[in-house]
């Protein structure tokens, strides 16, 4: 019985020091945004968070502060915000995934990115968005 119960704690031991994954990252960021439950979406945004558009090779998000910013604001002018995965592609640390939102600041305009998601350490730590034309 004394072994079994040494099984058990180890199970449990391990099972709570197991890490996420890329894309079990990007997946809980999908389902925060989805919630628009801003803490948990900023639990796997890394610190030094950048967000770039694919087009222009600029910055459009530089930092947590600035990340949290732009996403609050977001949610709370999105009530209805949603995003579908149409496809993904994981590639090692890399997530890529074509998405489909819909109720984006109260438009009734769906939106397509593909968005290619960098994780290190359990943290998105760069994201690429490219905009369907």
């Amino acid at each position: 019985m004394k072994s079994l119960s040494t099984v058990i704690l180890l199970i449990i031991i391990t099972s709570s020091n197991a890490q996420m994954t890329p894309e079990e990252v990007v997946q809980k960021q999908l389902e925060t945004y989805n919630n628009l439950d801003i803490e948990g979406f900023m639990s796997v945004i890394g610190a030094n968070i950048k967000i770039y558009d694919f087009e222009t090779g600029k910055t459009t998000v530089d930092g947590y502060d600035q990340c949290k910013n732009v996403y609050d604001a977001l949610f709370k002018s999105s009530p209805k915000l949603h995003s579908r995965i149409l496809t993904r592609t994981v590639f090692d640390n890399k997530i890529i995934d074509h998405e489909y939102i819909t109720g984006r600041k109260g438009s009734n305009t769906p939106l397509e990115l593909v968005l290619i998601y960098e994780v290190n350490h359990e943290k998105i730590t760069k994201i690429t968005v490219l905009r369907k034309e």
